[in-house]
This record gives C-alpha cells, sequence and structure tokens, in this order.
C-alpha cells in the first residue's frame, strides 16, 4: 500500500506577482493571497507500477512549481524595479511573465494526468476487490455437475436423496439418482468409466468383490473408485428369518438344523416356491445384488445339499414370504437393516432370526470373481437376544451367519481429489440406523422421499448446518 499527497499553493500569489511585473495598473495597490488550495489523494491499494509511475510524475509535476515559483520571486523582484526599466527589459520581464504562466500550465497539465492515471488505478483496484469478494461469497459447487447412481434397492432411496440435497446446499448441481437407478454389478463400472460421480449405498466388505473387477482397458476398478466416509458403519445387519412357529415346531436354530431334518425338509418342500423337489428354497436376493453371490457361496461353503435360493424380484419375494410367515406356514427369507421389512417380518413374533453355523470364510468355494472378499466372518451378532435369535440361547451370541454391512458411499478418485468441499461432505456425515429405518417405513407407506429428506433436514437443522459449514471450509 502507498500514499500519494501532494500540495500546490500560492498559484494566485504568483500570478499576482507577474502581473506586478508587467506594470498591471494595480500594481500599487497590496497584493492579497488566496488560500491555500490543497489536493489530496486518497489511499487506495493498486498495483505498484502504476503507483510508481504516478508518483513519477506527481515528482515532475512538483518540479515544475518549483521552478514556476522561482520564476514567480524572480518577476517580483523586477517588478520592484519596474519603472527603471528600460523598454528592453520591460519586455524581458513581460516574456518571464510568459514563460511563468506556460510553466504553471504545462504543471497543471501534468497534475491532472497523475490524477486521471490514479483514478484510473483506484478503478482497477476496486474492480479487483469486487471480484475477489465475489470469489469468496460463491460456493464451491457452482458451475459443477455431479451425477448421481442410486441403488435398486428401495431402501437406499433416502440416503441417496439426502446426499442429493446436500450437494446442492454446496452449489453442486446433482442428476436426480432416481434417473440411473443401478445395481452394484452396473453401478460401480458406472463410476470406473465416468457415467456417475457416486453413489451412497455400497456395502462393505460384500461390495469390495466389486472393487476388483477388471475393466475393458486392463484396469480394476478400485484404480478409479473408493469407498469414502462412515455413513452407517455395521448399520447393514443382516440375515435368515425363519417362521417362527415352523422353526420351534422342528427345533430349528439354524440353516445346518433344517438341512440335516428331513421331516423339516419335507415339510418346507411341500409348499414352498418349487414344491415336490426334495429342496428347500429360501427366499435370497435378486441377481447382481451381490447377496445373491454370497448366499450361493455360503450354501455350497456348509454342504446344504437340501436347500437352495430364489432368485427373483426382492419385493414380490418379500410380500409371498410375509403371507407364509402371518400363516404361520414353513419359508426362510433372507433381509436387512436399515429397512421396513422387519416391521412385516417380526423377529420374535411371527419369524425369527435362523442361524449359521460356520460363516463362509474367504475361501471362495465356488471360484467366482472376488469372491474371496465375501468372508462373513465372525457372523455373530450379541446384540439379538435368544427370544428372537434362538441360537443364542446356549451362550447370548447369535449366530446370524452375516457381518454386519459398512452403508457408506463409493465415488470417483477424481471427484474426491478436484472437489474438496464434495469429499468432505461424503466424509463426515453419518446417519443413524433406526432414524433412517423410520423414514423408509413412512417412504413405503406412499410419503415421497424428497419431501421427507426435507422435511429430515429442516428437523435436523443444526447437524446439517454443521456439515456444511465444515464442507465449505474444506472447499
Amino acid at each position: 500500500m502507498m500514499k500519494l499527497s501532494i500540495r500546490v499553493t500560492a498559484v494566485l500569489a504568483v500570478l499576482a506577482l507577474v502581473a506586478a511585473a508587467c506594470g498591471d495598473d494595480t500594481a500599487d495597490e497590496p497584493a492579497t493571497t488566496a488560500p491555500p488550495a490543497t489536493v489530496t489523494v486518497t489511499e487506495v491499494v493498486v498495483d505498484e507500477a502504476a503507483l510508481a509511475e504516478a508518483q513519477a510524475m506527481m515528482d515532475d509535476a512538483e518540479a515544475m512549481m518549483a521552478e514556476a515559483e522561482a520564476a514567480a520571486m524572480e518577476a517580483e523582484s523586477m517588478a520592484q524595479e519596474a519603472e527603471a526599466m528600460s523598454d528592453e527589459e520591460q519586455a524581458a520581464a513581460a516574456q518571464a511573465q510568459a514563460d511563468a504562466e506556460a510553466m504553471m500550465a504545462e504543471a497543471q497539465a501534468a497534475l491532472d494526468e497523475a490524477a486521471a492515471m490514479e483514478a484510473e488505478a483506484e478503478a482497477r483496484a476496486a474492480e479487483e476487490q469486487a471480484a475477489m469478494e465475489a470469489a469468496a461469497a460463491m460456493l464451491p459447487g457452482e458451475g459443477v455437475s455431479l451425477t448421481m447412481a442410486r441403488a435398486n434397492w428401495s431402501t437406499g432411496y433416502f440416503q441417496a436423496e439426502l446426499f442429493r440435497q446436500l450437494m446442492q446446499m454446496l452449489g453442486y448441481e446433482v442428476s436426480d439418482p432416481a434417473d440411473l437407478e443401478l445395481g452394484p454389478n452396473l453401478a460401480y463400472l458406472a463410476m470406473a468409466q465416468g457415467e456417475a460421480d457416486f453413489w451412497v449405498n455400497s456395502w462393505y466388505p460384500g461390495h469390495n468383490s466389486w472393487l476388483a473387477a477388471e475393466l475393458p482397458d486392463g484396469s480394476l476398478v478400485g484404480e478409479h473408485v473408493r469407498r469414502v466416509g462412515e455413513l452407517m458403519l455395521a448399520g447393514g445387519l443382516q440375515g435368515y428369518l425363519i417362521t417362527k412357529s415352523f422353526a420351534e415346531e422342528y427345533g430349528i436354530a439354524t440353516l445346518d438344523d433344517l438341512n440335516n431334518n428331513p421331516d423339516a425338509i419335507a415339510a418346507y418342500d411341500a409348499q414352498d416356491f418349487n414344491p415336490g423337489n426334495g429342496i428347500a428354497d429360501i427366499y435370497g436376493c435378486p441377481e447382481s445384488w451381490t447377496c445373491d453371490d454370497i448366499i450361493q457361496s455360503q450354501i455350497a461353503f456348509s454342504g446344504w445339499q437340501n436347500i437352495d435360493q430364489v432368485l427373483a424380484g426382492y419385493d414380490a419375494m418379500f410380500a409371498e414370504a410375509t403371507a407364509k410367515a402371518d400363516a404361520g406356514e414353513p419359508m426362510v427369507a433372507y433381509t436387512w437393516t436399515p429397512s421396513s421389512y422387519i416391521t412385516a417380518l417380526r423377529p420374535g413374533d411371527n419369524v425369527v432370526w435362523v442361524g449359521v453355523e460356520s460363516p463362509i470364510d474367504n475361501s471362495n468355494p465356488l471360484g467366482r470373481e472376488g469372491g474371496e472378499e465375501w468372508d462373513q466372518r465372525p457372523g455373530t451378532s450379541p446384540a439379538i437376544g435368544p427370544d428372537a435369535c434362538p441360537s443364542a440361547a446356549d451362550d447370548g451370541i447369535c449366530e446370524i451367519g452375516w457381518v454386519a454391512a459398512d452403508v457408506i458411499a463409493s465415488a470417483r478418485h477424481d471427484l474426491l481429489a478436484n472437489h474438496p468441499a464434495a469429499a468432505k461432505l461424503l466424509e463426515i456425515v453419518k446417519l443413524n440406523v433406526v432414524d433412517v429405518s423410520l423414514q423408509i417405513v413412512r417412504q413405503d407407506a406412499g410419503e415421497d422421499v424428497s419431501a421427507l429428506v426435507a422435511e429430515w433436514i429442516t428437523n435436523n437443522q443444526a447437524q446439517v448446518d454443521a456439515w456444511i459449514a465444515e464442507a465449505l471450509a474444506a472447499g
């Protein structure tokens, strides 16, 4: 920062003295001096080159004014001797006056030019300041479009819509995740190939196998996409539910018990999806959800020769399973939380959790790509008591057969590297499983998921504001 100042004084006095030297008829009257005229340039922030040039011009103008003042003093001396001057000397005095006036005019022109340069520098400084203030006020996501995917299971809709609205608060233009609804087999490929930037419906460790998948160019999905954040760590409780009355009648605490009990298999097979084949057909997962692969691998790993899984649309299978459970008919169904499913199949009421004696390890018994990642050990849950899980009767540990999954986000590496505000948001948001389950119940009852999310944000405004503030600080 530099200060420029100049004081221009005695202009009228100089002109009066010069006039006296030329024999003005008012020369005998007492000379008068006008009040000093002062020009002060206010302090501004400008670039150094412009200020240096303006300062040099000011210095030149001050030097010229000094010369003019000297000429005026000389003219005053000449005026005192004007009566004794010859015509030649009076001509010289007149010339001195003309020269002084010319110098004064040149000095004034220099001052005007310097003032104009200073005004231009101030204007540039003001523009730069305004630009900086506008940039500071700009949200980090402005001008950035993100493509978001969501899972093709409805229990992931709430989280997806929540992140869309949170990202919009950071200024990002986010596509409607409903426009790109995918199973994990396609979602990770879409992200790896740049067709989607992120989703928040990953279930790890099960989905680790998709990161190990190879792309057509020979690279791995995990070289482009990674897991991020702690949205609902260990929030994905999952396992098998069996009709309670059927389990009690045949003393079934685990699927191993079912597989090894011919009478139970016969009773089950008589009413299942494919009756009469001597197999207990359990309701599993749709193809491509990963859980279907894990179930099939578990069947092979445990040697359950009398059990197989039905692969179909989940909601249709679940509706059929619920009707059977309510009627006391035998059925086994895979399900999970957070969801509204356990409000229909209610552990301890019409169903119980049926255990697995030996959860699958990393041996990949079917030799499938990425199957080493489907390890479900230890596959226990101390939080579920024997009333809801008969396998917990002996030691209080429910042998549920599955690891509680981390339900979190996955995103492209370049999104996380290039957009720190978005990356930070994905890292810091955490949700309560029970809270999400309640929202899903309302969603399944017909309420609009976008409106549910907007209401949830309002009811949790302080937490949302803290997330947004932290993300803005990162961006």
